[in-house]
């Protein structure tokens, strides 16, 4: 058996221990060692590149599923569980991210959804980041219910309408892709004429929360420019504090549409979060904690014409 000696360490390395190098062979040890000092690679997003398939895209995914199947299966008992409407969003707040993973009974309206959420998924994730795309889908979901509470009046039918579906948080992502395409040099045209054409159909056919995906469009735009435009060494950073600007913009955009129509649920017309968003926050939290997994006095679901329900 012959060895030779390892261009790194010098040691004798036999055959089987032998890796090819720039220069001659390296021992294992010296080539595990050096892959440990390699920095990994990151995109102009300030992502580190890694294969493997889009995880946070597929969980989604099959949480939209198993949560349509229980809606078939529970009568709509699962849907009225956990649907936002305006009306009970005040006493119910978690129903405004719920109802993302909400469909139809039509087939058609989970099967574009979680086409298109494919489809941006596999482009996005990579990209952001598992944690980053996770955190944009979310926060455009709820900035989907929110664009349907601020453009609901309490006055009519639609404060007692439940606005179910996935396509306000898609609709968000459609926006983030926007300034991502820019930011890698690609061409976005296709994208935004998707965008438009999706965006006029929500006008065309009935029974549509354009609201919805009103809210979440502006939302990913927004924050598809800090993640795009973030400086790449603090890119991270800056797009967290990108997020929790969000977040705490939509909790004082719902604690002021409440409060604006508190005379709808509070005698004397003040409502318990005016005193600002801390506050609004803590009864948040109370209600969570007491009201959670209990049926509470709410507005009816069913009204006199039927079933009262918006797909987005």
């Amino acid at each position: 058996m012959s060895y030779v000696r390892c261009q790194r360490c010098g040691r004798p390395a036999c055959p089987e221990c032998q890796r090819p190098a720039a220069v001659g062979v390296q021992c294992v040890d010296c080539v595990r060692e050096g892959s440990r000092n390699v920095r990994a690679a990151k995109n102009p997003l300030g992502t580190t590149v890694r294969g493997g398939r889009p995880v946070v895209t597929l969980t989604l995914i099959g949480i939209c599923v198993v949560s349509w199947v229980l809606q078939l299966a529970t009568g709509g008992s699962w849907t009225e569980r956990w649907a936002f409407w305006p009306a009970i969003g005040h006493a119910e707040p978690w129903r405004m991210l719920t109802t993302t993973f909400l469909h139809s009974d039509n087939v058609l309206h989970i099967l574009l959804n979680m086409y298109a959420l494919w489809l941006m998924g596999q482009f996005l994730e990579p990209l952001l980041g598992r944690a980053r795309f996770l955190a944009l889908y979310l926060i455009c979901a709820l900035a989907g219910s929110v664009g349907v509470l601020l453009l609901a009046s309490p006055t009519d039918a639609s404060w007692r309408t439940a606005a179910i579906g996935a396509s306000g948080a898609v609709f968000g992502l459609f926006g983030a892709a926007v300034p991502v395409l820019r930011r890698a040099g690609m061409q976005g045209t296709q994208m935004i004429g998707l965008i438009v054409l999706n965006f006029v159909l929500g006008f065309v056919i009935a029974n549509v929360a354009w609201q919805a995906h009103l809210g979440g469009l502006v939302m990913g735009l927004a924050l598809g420019f800090v993640f795009a435009y973030a400086p790449r060494d603090r890119a991270m950073l800056v797009s967290w504090i990108g997020c929790g600007v969000a977040v705490v913009l939509l909790v004082v955009l719902i604690q002021a549409r409440y409060a604006s129509v508190s005379h709808v649920f509070y005698a004397g017309g003040a409502a318990p979060a005016a005193a600002g968003w801390v506050s609004y926050t803590a009864v948040v939290i109370h209600t969570f904690i007491h009201r959670w997994g209990r049926r509470v006095e709410r507005d009816r679901w069913v009204t006199s014409s039927g079933s009262a329900s918006r797909n987005r």
